[in-house]
């Protein structure tokens, strides 16, 4: 199987299903077809993409993420399989069940990896990991200090080398990117979270009444430099206010299609994701002890 990230955003299209395959078909141009189960991640982001139930259902089963967009190309919505794995029900208990100091020591696990990532991608675009390997170190159960926090706001303007920049999800500038980018990986890893068995709701360290995939929030804080990598690649080739469009997408995606190394291994993005979720479940289980997270 060939796990694909289409994104649908340049021209109308008709999308629809026959005899399994995902058939995509511009005004006056010939159809293209796909194995929809080589389908993981499909975003839809033009107004004039038309699709059938079947699609949706067919991604769905096949295990597959629908992302739709809104007028400005932006990741609003998500589609996700309903049942992911045999015993579904009996790890959603589980999941529900995990005590609380097992769950602040995951997320110390998954800060640590995340700010030592970060500590990588600036020792490596600048030479200078501004103390953040220091401060992975630090990491405590359950992160009292908040030196999450403390990373950021070192690790932001160290980045795209300007003193003044901030993540700012509604400003005009990279955040675009970084937006654009985090949807899709938040994603791939909702949808190895529902292959797991496990509830993207019910999550270790977020928590929002209004936020359905707050599991896949707190298992993508590792992965995140690499799209901020691959972001900074297009400011430094386009500056700052560089536009969203075909090119920058298609750059955005094919970093998440990229290799990474967990437990001395290379795999996909994809197959990290699931291996990270599938550790998650051992260690809900009493099977380990500590959660597999990649090197990035």
């Amino acid at each position: 199987m060939i796990e694909r990230i289409l994104d649908i955003s340049e021209k109308p299209a008709n999308l629809r299903l026959r005899n399994g395959l995902l058939v995509m078909q511009g005004e006056g141009e010939e159809a293209v077809t796909m194995p929809l189960e080589d389908v993981a991640v499909l975003v839809v982001s033009n107004p004039q993409v038309t699709f059938s139930q079947a699609i949706l259902s067919g991604i769905a089963a096949s295990g597959g993420a629908f992302v739709v967009c809104n007028e400005k190309h932006m990741p609003v919505g998500m589609l996700l399989p309903l049942t992911g794995n045999f015993v579904q029900a009996e790890r959603f208990a589980l999941q529900a069940n995990v005590p609380v100091p097992t769950r602040k020591r995951l997320w110390q696990q998954v800060v640590r990896a995340k700010i030592k990532a970060q500590a990588n991608l600036l020792k490596r675009l600048r030479g200078n990991d501004e103390g953040l390997a220091a401060l992975a170190e630090r990491v405590r159960s359950g992160d009292p200090q908040n030196l999450e926090g403390q990373a950021s706001r070192r690790y932001w303007p160290a980045l795209f080398a300007r003193k003044d920049f901030r993540r700012d999800a509604e400003a005009a500038d990279q955040n675009r990117h970084l937006n654009y980018g985090y949807a899709v990986l938040r994603a791939i890893v909702a949808r190895a979270i529902c292959a797991a068995g496990l509830h993207p709701s019910l999550g270790l360290h977020h928590h929002n009444r209004y936020d359905a995939f707050c599991l896949a929030d707190d298992l993508m804080e590792p992965l995140r430099p690499v799209v901020d990598a691959a972001v900074v690649h297009l400011v430094r080739n386009g500056g700052d206010h560089i536009e969203l469009e075909r090119e920058a997408k298609t750059f955005l995606l094919q970093a998440l299609t990229g290799r990474l190394t967990i437990a001395g291994e290379s795999r996909t993005l994809f197959d990290v994701a699931a291996r990270c979720a599938s550790s998650l479940v051992d260690v809900f289980e009493g099977k380990q002890g500590r959660l597999l997270l990649p090197e990035v």
